[in-house]
């Protein structure tokens, strides 16, 4: 999957594919699919208060939100998407200074779909997996 979002008024290209998971493993030392289910409650609040109409719903998912997140995780992730897209691109630190700000919260929202999609897509492999061999 790739997408283009915008960060700090920078159009920045993502992408995801087969080797996104061994490119995270690579620079960060740790897998992918492990760290990426520390965010599957954030995302979970992401999409009840997108459900909900409430005002209410909505304040209270962003302090739920602000609890789950670890943010060095998703700097990763986006860095990772972005590597993918462009292997040219410099190491996190030297990457992540070229933008004033980086505002992962409103990032968040915009890999989000990215995101679970790959979430989704590896629990139904393990889905599909476990249905085989039963």
């Amino acid at each position: 999957m790739e997408k283009t979002i915008t960060v700090s008024g920078k159009q920045v290209r993502l992408k995801t594919s087969g080797a996104f998971p061994l490119r995270f493993k690579a620079q960060f030392h740790k897998d992918y699919f492990k760290e990426l289910t520390k965010l599957v409650p954030l995302l979970d609040v992401y999409e009840k208060v997108n459900k909900s109409k409430s005002k209410k719903s909505e304040l209270q998912g962003a302090v739920d939100a602000i609890d789950l997140l670890d943010f060095d995780l998703l700097y990763n992730i986006v860095w990772t998407m972005a590597k993918t897209a462009d292997p040219k691109i410099p190491e996190p630190f030297e990457w992540l200074d070229q933008f004033e700000s980086f505002p992962i919260i409103d990032v968040l929202p915009q890999v989000q779909e990215m995101l679970t999609a790959m979430i989704t897509t590896e629990k139904n492999s393990l889905a599909a997996n476990q249905a085989a061999n039963h």
